[in-house]
């Protein structure tokens, strides 16, 4: 078995490793799970190094059995808004910041404060908000508290860019994964400058199906520079055409939908067009990482969750903004709830509540995306994590109120990836040919007849941000005092 495509996804709590045939077939996958360490509240950190195990884990995984050359291109993809701080021989300096951590608000706010709407616009086109997931807050923050190996680094990195360049040797990114500090020409001068020392510090851009050179780990195929997880499962969804939607619903969960049409909405992002297409999507905080809290706290396992949640019965409201909510709200003091409790609330409830609470938050940014879109999205394709459960996938029907195409490959970002590298070696002409070719249509969930009985549910849910804003600020501001 020859001219096979290889895709790595470096994701929030696993390295992904697949391959497939170029139809889409998925011949042998891996998963390498690893920890997020919480050391303090609001912290949220990883061993990059345990990336890079499960990485070459993975590939000696996938690699049994066949030819030494059989894999003909390498495709790699990562969680962004991660940061690792290396050295010049690519050592890790300190655990990685990934995205879910609020440590830099703080400062962000200062580095935000230091520029006007009119700045902003400038730079970014809009009046955007720089949180504590952009790099400019954590490099910052990396130089104020440990100065002695902010001198040391020679290189900021996402999770990708680092594991590609321990396959390689060579050090580049892409537009998309340098969030808010790069733009269609390069890196944007005065968002790299609001802090010292940072240009130097970061890699070359290059397009993401620009071969970077050939792993040995992987008999000499061609690795490509790759991009963003949530990109990555726009391919592997096939939101690659005018009209497309998907939802990805991993530890994070991604809203996106496709047009040829772009109406500018600040809740979510609107990538830039490619070939006339423009992608629309808004990242949530917390899918499967509420799951995982639920289960922590409850003491059940996620198995006995699903059954359980099978049983309960909707009217608990669960709100998953366990560190902050992104997308549409972009708000680092919003913390989770269950409201609507009752004495005779029972626990299968409160894991139907979870679930659900989950897939309002996907409705939540589905409103935007269409708004950018410019119409509804007549159905979505259902990815990730979450689609292993056929009641998951039915919440989400039920919740969003439109049929929900669960796809015959589950790891979307993973496809996306080894997509990316297909194309970069030659093996589709482009990225939209790619993925017309390989994603596939397993089962269609339909909302049932009575779907509509959710919908008071779904405003007291919309309205609970707002209804609650004050005490959420109030309890940040606890939180610091105590954290000080």
């Amino acid at each position: 078995m020859t001219g096979l495509m290889l895709g790595v996804d470096v994701g929030t709590t696993a390295v992904k490793v697949a391959v497939f045939e170029l139809g889409g077939n998925l011949v042998a996958t891996h998963t390498a799970a690893y920890p997020i360490h919480r050391p303090r509240p609001g912290w949220a950190e990883q061993d990059p190094m345990d990336w890079w195990r499960g990485c070459t884990e993975g590939i000696q995984a996938v690699l049994a059995g066949l030819d030494a050359d059989a894999v003909r291109s390498v495709g790699v993809v990562s969680q962004v808004n991660t940061h690792v701080f290396v050295d010049d021989q690519l050592r890790p300096l300190a655990p990685a910041i990934i995205w879910q951590d609020q440590r830099c608000a703080e400062v962000a706010r200062d580095l935000d404060a230091r520029l006007t709407s009119a700045d902003k616009t400038r730079i970014w086109g809009g009046p955007i908000v720089l949180d504590a997931s952009f790099v400019g807050s954590r490099a910052e923050w990396f130089a104020r508290t440990e100065p002695e190996l902010w001198a040391r680094t020679r290189w900021v990195l996402s999770p990708k860019d680092f594991v590609i360049a321990k396959l390689t040797g060579r050090l580049a990114t892409d537009q998309l994964s340098a969030v808010r500090v790069a733009g269609p020409t390069g890196y944007l001068r005065e968002a790299v400058e609001l802090v010292d020392g940072l240009a130097g510090k970061l890699p070359e851009i290059a397009g993401p199906e620009v071969v970077l050179g050939s792993a040995p780990e992987l008999g000499g195929a061609e690795v490509v520079v790759g991009t963003m997880d949530a990109y990555s499962a726009v391919f592997g969804t096939r939101t690659t055409e005018s009209g497309r939607g998907m939802v990805s619903c991993g530890t994070s969960l991604v809203v996106a939908g496709a047009s040829a049409e772009s109406v500018p909405v600040p809740e979510v992002v609107t990538f830039p067009p490619k070939d006339g297409l423009f992608v629309h999507a808004g990242p949530t905080q917390a899918a499967g990482d509420a799951l995982r809290w639920w289960c922590q706290a409850s003491g059940l396992s996620i198995d006995e969750v699903l059954r359980s949640a099978g049983a309960g019965a909707p009217g608990v409201i669960f709100t998953p903004h366990l560190m902050g909510e992104r997308a549409p709200l972009w708000d680092s003091e919003v913390r989770g709830s269950f409201f609507g409790l009752s004495s005779a609330t029972s626990q299968a409830d409160l894991c139907r509540a979870v679930l659900q609470g989950v897939a309002m938050s996907a409705r939540h940014v589905l409103d935007p995306v269409e708004r950018a879109c410019g119409f509804a999205l007549p159905s979505l394709a259902f990815s990730g994590g979450g689609a292993r459960s056929d009641l998951w996938t039915q919440i989400h029907a039920d919740v969003l109120q439109r049929p929900i195409e669960r796809l015959r490959v589950h790891d979307s970002a993973v496809l996306g990836a080894a997509l990316l590298g297909a194309v970069g070696t030659g093996s589709y002409p482009d990225i939209a040919t790619a993925a017309a070719a390989t994603v596939a249509v397993d089962r269609v969930f339909t909302p049932a007849a009575d779907a509509d009985r959710l919908n008071p549910l779904f405003e007291a849910y919309r309205e609970s941000h707002d209804a609650l804003r004050g005490i959420h600020a109030r309890l940040a501001d606890w939180r610091s005092t105590e954290n000080c």
